[in-house]
């Protein structure tokens, strides 16, 4: 199975060729990550996924932002369907040729037509919840409930500059991804390209934070805070149709 090299990782930040089905906008981005053990992630990915790891160590994240004005190409946005919350936990994993990407365990989202829409299109776990967003004192508060299951709470603002990650850090290695997999019914192995200018991120502040999407995905709560944070705050996204990976 082939690593990916630094510089597979930088080529694909390129634009793909042929026409992207979506584009779409994300905002006020929070990434909490904490350190895991790569051999307990690897249990959890389909075959033909191998965990990515950074100096030895795998990495669970939480994400909550907004998804603003989504739309399938050359359609307009419509007002009550473009905007919503969403909340994925993810790792990062890459495929036997080297393709390095995200594994999303789940996708939370107060959009019942987004939701329907993602898992039929790109085989992608999103699952409905209850979600709300305001602003105090400068911080995001955002918060997100799947079921009857406990309410997650964040509250998160930016504590310093923004500056694209440089290559071969850590944040490169959390944030420069531009592939999705998933799997289909029958159990093959799916990808999904995207398209982004590089994320201008920065340090995070993050007062109040949830490790219960993670938890409600079968992860044990790590009795810690996160071990890496940033917050980046907007970029605009293309996304191409989800595909077989020979």
């Amino acid at each position: 199975m082939k690593v990916p090299s630094l510089e597979s990782r930088l080529a694909a930040r390129e634009r793909p060729a042929g026409w992207p089905v979506l584009k779409m906008r994300w905002e006020e981005l929070l990434f909490m990550h904490w350190a895991w053990d790569a051999e307990e992630i690897q249990k959890t990915l389909p075959q033909g996924l191998r965990v990515d790891v950074f100096e030895g160590k795998a990495w669970v994240a939480v994400v909550p932002f907004f998804m603003r004005r989504v739309h399938p190409t050359g359609l307009p946005c419509v007002p009550w369907l473009s905007d919503f919350l969403e909340l994925n936990v993810r790792t990062y994993v890459h495929d036997e040729q080297g393709l390095a990407g995200v594994w999303f365990y789940s996708l939370a989202c107060n959009q019942p037509v987004a939701v329907e829409a993602a898992r039929r299109l790109f085989y992608l776990n999103y699952v409905h919840a209850r979600m709300k967003v305001g602003r105090r004192d400068g911080y995001v508060v955002y918060s997100s409930r799947r079921g009857e299951g406990a309410e997650a709470a964040f509250e998160y603002g930016m504590s310093g500059e923004q500056n694209e990650a440089r290559p071969g850090s850590l944040e490169f290695f959390l944030l420069e991804r531009y592939v999705l997999f998933s799997t289909d019914r029958q159990g093959r192995l799916l990808a999904g390209r995207l398209h982004h200018r590089p994320y201008l991120a920065g340090a995070g502040e993050v007062p109040v934070w949830s490790f219960i999407p993670a938890e409600q995905d079968g992860f044990a709560h790590p009795g810690r805070g996160p071990d890496h944070v940033c917050v980046a705050k907007s970029v605009q996204v293309e996304a191409w149709p989800i595909q077989s990976v020979s």
